[in-house]
């Protein structure tokens, strides 16, 4: 209700229809930044037609994140109802259990009477009654009817008895937040719009028998329909609103002035302007604008992968095809510790002890002297980098965020760049996800100019994992899930690691919403040099839609499976001969559907390419199969062309699938580190605002990144000493060596922002020798 109320004020200002369109997207951004931060005497020092455009910018983007948390706040509030009422419905059929046990118990003796063949037919009635009243054996199929009701979906169920809680928020819901949609969500729209007639009865107010019934699904129908030409109003509102829940999560409803719930295909290129680039897009996707060519493409590898497998199945020891209930599925061994040479341990060990002892603040100050990416902080008003030591200030805020210690704890009074105010300052205009990403940028592409980190990889390769962090405060920007938050609430740091070990891409996601909604966001939108074209994902990252969509936009997606036999592989036609593969071959990709949004698909992925709509309002569009008229199907159809290929290259190549797995240890690997950087306040992310929570682990990816490019760096040199004086590594040991190495980083205690001359300068500092005196005694107990 409060936020309901707080749009409305918003609205009243009457600036919504003030057309910016024409700005760039950036400069809004930084308007809206700085009006929001900026205190009271500051805007007024402006001009007065500055401080109108800021204020005008501010209020326009106040009223989209106004109604973002209000859908926010209806989404969380609609599962936590469906939550609280199943957890209301279990405990209700389990104190029902023992009358439904007395029940059957009753009508059990019932059924054994009825089934002693001693008794004649004749008397078989009169026989059960003897034994059992009418009255006993009516009450027990009433209780029976009553507590057993399996064939009703549970949602209905949960939600049947929340009206109540929905009543309190529903009129000012109809009358605060435009709702539009696709034509396949008219019926539901036609409904909230009846809904909003009701509420504000008065004369002329339609009967309830003459409410739209096309809304109402079947396994609503026995709730909202109790008898002919009857309609219960209880159940059809919370029909209603339950099926706007699910239209608003993949889209088929949105709202137009609202920066996560918009409509994703008003962005999509459309008309002249997709023909003036058709070909173009065609040729930078390295696609044919002829679905047939593509067709007969998928033919020939599909044939190519099965016969490869095929001919090798005898030899290939780790894969088998077996069948169960009828059905084949395959089954592949899992892979043994990979070996490795007599010298490696021995070599991590000495590299890791010769590298020097830092602390944290230090070694942030002397990344900054080499690279510069303080210098890519830039003031929020107008862009520039102006304040006095500077990358002093984002060091220590920098630290203080990553370590979630606060900036009290790295502030010094004689310090003019450190006092607690310079540096609230600093963190209020120049630390956002825009400078973050630009800094951040600057250490991976650092980290790729280092022969170490290429021997590692050479940035084609990546994978994506989330990190889960409690949020305990209150904030509508957090989501449940007892496996990872236990009793309170959290959120997901979805994040992208290279092959060089470096995070180009973070995303924050309340809760732990589906991964594979934002696996194409951190390709699409990160804005390093590198350029990964296959990504490793768990299991839990994939569907058909995500293999079509990296295939139409030219990348490799490689998941690690953990439901491998539950795996279909698909042909092209019909009729193709895979010999002993067929029958796990059996299902059919429809041809005609690719065929026929061919050029819709084209039209998507150019969209994507271009940046004309965003991956993760594209993906929740295209997850439900369809909602874009048939051509999420065309996707998926896709999809698992690609996914067979997929399969049949992980089944056959053994060094295929410990390629995934080293990749995801990488970034497994990552997060070890990144915990034990994150250590204050036990490591629960405090912030209430998105924005606050992007800002601090942006913050924490920037610091770890800076801390796997100073450990490569000097790992790089320790290296070259030791190959001086020792006989040179096993081939591949050298890329068996990780820069995720914490223990001789101090991040308790102490935070001194003091850098000699010389590494200021850019010397590094002098290595550790693990056989001096003073190490050895360093080491002992």
């Amino acid at each position: 209700m409060a936020a309901l109320r707080r749009l409305d004020q918003i609205r009243a200002l009457g600036v919504s229809e003030v057309p910016v369109q024409d700005l760039p997207e950036a400069r809004l951004a930084r308007l809206a930044r700085h009006a929001q931060s900026a205190w009271a005497q500051t805007l007024l020092r402006m001009s007065e037609e500055r401080r109108q455009a800021t204020l005008l910018v501010f209020a326009q983007t106040l009223e989209r994140t106004a109604t973002d948390d209000i859908l926010d706040l209806f989404d969380g509030l609609m599962a936590t109802l469906a939550l609280s009422g199943e957890t209301t419905r279990r405990r209700e059929r389990l104190r029902s259990l023992k009358d439904l046990d007395q029940a059957a118990l009753v009508l059990e003796q019932a059924v054994r009477l009825l089934l002693d063949e001693a008794v004649p037919d004749a008397e078989l009635r009169q026989h059960v009654l003897d034994r059992l009243s009418a009255e006993t054996l009516r009450q027990a199929a009433d209780a029976v009817q009553e507590l057993a009701r399996s064939a009703e979906d549970p949602l209905v169920q949960a939600l049947s008895t929340r009206y109540a809680t929905v009543r309190r928020f529903l009129p000012a819901l109809l009358r605060g937040v435009v709702f539009e949609g696709t034509p396949a969500a008219k019926s539901l729209l036609d409904a909230w719009r009846f809904l909003q007639v009701q509420e504000a009865g008065g004369r002329g107010c339609p009967k309830w028998t003459a409410a739209p019934r096309t809304v109402v699904p079947p396994r609503w129908a026995r709730r909202v329909f109790p008898a002919k030409g009857q309609v219960h109003p209880p159940a059809y509102t919370l029909c209603v609103v339950e099926r706007l829940h699910q239209a608003l999560r993949r889209r088929d409803v949105f709202v137009r002035r609202s920066e996560r719930y918009g409509d994703p295909r008003a962005e999509l290129l459309r008309g002249e302007a997709w023909e003036q680039v058709r070909d173009s897009v065609a040729r930078a996707l390295e696609r044919s604008t002829d679905p047939q060519v593509e067709l007969a493409r998928w033919q020939q590898q599909l044939a190519a992968a099965y016969t490869e497998v095929r001919t090798n199945l005898p030899r290939n020891t780790a894969l088998q095809v077996l069948e169960q209930d009828g059905q084949p599925y395959v089954s592949v061994s899992a892979l043994a510790a990979q070996t490795e040479s007599e010298g490696l341990p021995a070599l991590r060990a000495q590299l890791a002890q010769r590298l020097p002892q830092v602390e944290l603040a230090a070694l942030l100050l002397e990344v900054d002297a080499f690279t510069g990416f303080a210098r890519a902080f830039t003031h929020v008003a107008d862009g520039q980098t102006k304040a006095a030591d500077l990358p002093l200030s984002i060091c220590a805020v920098l630290l203080a965020q990553a370590c979630n210690i606060g900036l009290k704890t790295v502030a010094r009074a004689d310090v003019p760049a450190l006092t607690l105010p310079h540096l609230s300052w600093v963190q209020q205009n120049y630390l956002r996800v825009e400078t973050l990403t630009a800094a951040n940028a600057r250490l991976v592409d650092a980290q790729a100019q280092l022969p170490l980190a290429q021997a590692w990889g050479g940035g084609e390769v990546a994978s994506a994992d989330g990190m889960r962090f409690v949020v305990p405060v209150r904030t509508i920007h957090a989501g449940w899930n007892r496996k990872y938050f236990g009793s309170e609430r959290g959120v997901t740091y979805y994040n992208f690691t290279s092959d060089q070990f470096t995070g180009f891409h973070g995303i924050v996601i309340p809760g732990t919403l589906r991964d594979s909604l934002f696996i194409l966001a951190g390709l699409l939108e990160q804005q390093t040099s590198l350029d990964p074209r296959e990504i490793m994902a768990d299991t839990h990252g994939y569907s058909d839609v995500v293999f079509g969509l990296f295939s139409l936009l030219g990348y490799r997606f490689s998941p690690r499976l953990a439901d491998l036999p539950d795996q279909r592989f698909w042909r092209l036609q019909k009729e193709d001969d895979y010999g002993e593969l067929n029958e796990l071959s059996r299902h059919v990709i429809s041809t005609r559907l690719i065929a026929d949004h061919w050029d819709d698909m084209l039209r998507l992925a150019g969209s994507l390419k271009l940046g004309k709509v965003k991956a993760t309002a594209v993906m929740r569009t295209l997850q439900r199969a369809g909602s874009l008229s048939g051509l999420g199907r065309a996707v998926a159809e896709v999809g698992r062309v690609e996914k067979t290929l997929y399969l049949l290259a992980y089944v056959q190549d053994e060094a295929y699938r410990r390629r995934i797995l080293v990749q995801l240890n990488r970034g497994e690997g990552r997060h070890a580190v990144a915990r034990a950087v994150f250590h204050g306040k036990k490591g629960e992310l405090r912030q209430r605002y998105r924005e606050g929570m992007e800002d601090q682990l942006g913050a924490l990816g920037l610091v770890l990144n800076a801390l796997v490019l100073w450990n490569t760096r000097y790992l790089q040199q320790a290296l070259e000493q030791h190959q001086a004086v020792a006989e040179p590594p096993e081939p591949g040991d050298v890329a068996r060596l990780s820069p995720l190495l914490h223990e001789h980083i101090n991040m308790l205690g102490r935070y001194d922002f003091t850098l000699p001359e010389g590494i200021a300068a850019g010397q590094l500092r002098p290595l550790r020798d693990p056989t001096s005196l003073e190490e050895q005694l360093a080491q002992l107990p």
